[in-house]
C-alpha cells in the first residue's frame, strides 16, 4: 500500500542508492552541503508518495533539512499554500485563477512544475465478473449529479441488477476536479450519494471489501493493489483502453491520463533548502516516479523545470 511515511523497499533502496550516491554529490557541490532547515509540503494524495519518496533521499543528502509531506488534497494544499504555511503544494491539476488571487495579498506567486504523468484509473471488485468495459457515457450516467444508477443493470442491460456502491475522491481532490470535468463534462459537478475520501488507500479498501463496488483514483494505487482489484478499460470512442505506462505516455488512455504538478511559491524559492531540494526533485524525478508507479516525462520537461527553477 501507499502509505503515510511511504516504505520504499529494500530493492529499491539499494537500486536507487548508485543514483542518489551521484546525485547527493552533485547536490552538494552545487550548494546543498550544509543545508539546514524545513520545508513543509502538502496537497495532492495522488503525487504524494513521489514527494515523500524525494523527501527521505533528499534527507539521507541533507540530514540537517527536515522535510514533511501531508495529503490534504489538491485544494487543500492550494489553500496552506496561498496562506504561506507551506512552502510547497503536491496537485494533480492545475492551479486555478482563484487559487492564484488568493495568495496574490501574501506576495505569493506559483512556479509550475511538472513532475510526472498519471492516469486515472477505474477499477472494480476482483469478484466482479461481468463489467470487461465501460464508456465515457457509462461512466457519465453513473457519477453526473443526481444520477438514478442504483444497480449494475441501470448502466447496462446485460449486466445483472446488483446493488452498485460507489468509491472516489472528495470535492478537495484534484483527482476529482479532473474526472468530473472529462467525464461528466462540468469540473466540480458529481451525484453526492458516494463514499469520498482524501486518501486513495481508503478508497481502495472500499472497492477491494464490496462486491458491487466502483471506483476511481490515481493507477499507482491501483499498480500498488491490482491483486486486490481489477481495472476497467475505457472507451472514449476508439475502443477500449486500460491503462499503462505506454497508454498514460502517449496518451492512448484518453481522456483521463494527465500531468501531476508540484508548485513551490516564488517566496520559498528564495529559501536555499527550498530551492536545492526542488533541483534534487527534478534530478532524481525520471527514475523514482518509476519506482512508485508514475510515468516519467521526458528529459526535455525536467530540464524546463530546472530552468525556472534556477
Amino acid at each position: 500500500m501507499l502509505k503515510k511515511g511511504l516504505i520504499l523497499g529494500a530493492a529499491f533502496t539499494l537500486a536507487f542508492g548508485a543514483l542518489v550516491g551521484c546525485g547527493g554529490q552533485k547536490q552538494n557541490d552545487s550548494g546543498g552541503k550544509g543545508l539546514s532547515g524545513a520545508i513543509k509540503i502538502d496537497g495532492s494524495s495522488t503525487v504524494y508518495p513521489i514527494s515523500q519518496a524525494v523527501a527521505e533521499e533528499f534527507m539521507k543528502a541533507n540530514p540537517d533539512v527536515n522535510v514533511t509531506v501531508g495529503e490534504s488534497g489538491t485544494g487543500g494544499g492550494f489553500k496552506k499554500w496561498a496562506s504561506g504555511e507551506i512552502d510547497i503544494s503536491d496537485a494533480s491539476r492545475p492551479i486555478k485563477e482563484e487559487e492564484k488571487e488568493a495568495a496574490k495579498p501574501n506576495g505569493i506567486e506559483p512556479v509550475e512544475i511538472p513532475v510526472a504523468y498519471d492516469g486515472i484509473a477505474v477499477v472494480v471488485n476482483k469478484e466482479n465478473n461481468f463489467v470487461d468495459k465501460l464508456t465515457v457515457d457509462e461512466l457519465k450516467k453513473i457519477w453526473e449529479p443526481n444520477s438514478k444508477v442504483k444497480t449494475w443493470k441501470d448502466v447496462r442491460d446485460s449486466f445483472p441488477a446488483e446493488p452498485i456502491k460507489l468509491y472516489g475522491p472528495g470535492t478537495a481532490s484534484g483527482t476529482f476536479d479532473y474526472f468530473t470535468g472529462e467525464i461528466v463534462g462540468e469540473e466540480g459537478k458529481s451525484r453526492t450519494d458516494y463514499t469520498a475520501s482524501e486518501d486513495d488507500n481508503v478508497l481502495v479498501k472500499g472497492v477491494q471489501g464490496d462486491k458491487g463496488g466502483l471506483g476511481y483514483f490515481g493507477y499507482a494505487y491501483y499498480l500498488e493493489n491490482k491483486d486486490k482489484l481489477k481495472i476497467v478499460p475505457i472507451d472514449a470512442g476508439k475502443g477500449a483502453i486500460a491503462p499503462t505506462d505506454q497508454t498514460i505516455n502517449d496518451g492512448t488512455y484518453s481522456p483521463l491520463s494527465r500531468p501531476v504538478f508540484i508548485y513551490p511559491s516564488n517566496k520559498s524559492l528564495q529559501k536555499p533548502e527550498v530551492k536545492e531540494f526542488v533541483k534534487f526533485y527534478l534530478e532524481t524525478a525520471k527514475e523514482l516516479v518509476k519506482e512508485v508507479g508514475y510515468v516519467p516525462l521526458p528529459d526535455a520537461k525536467y530540464q524546463e523545470g530546472l530552468s525556472k527553477v534556477k
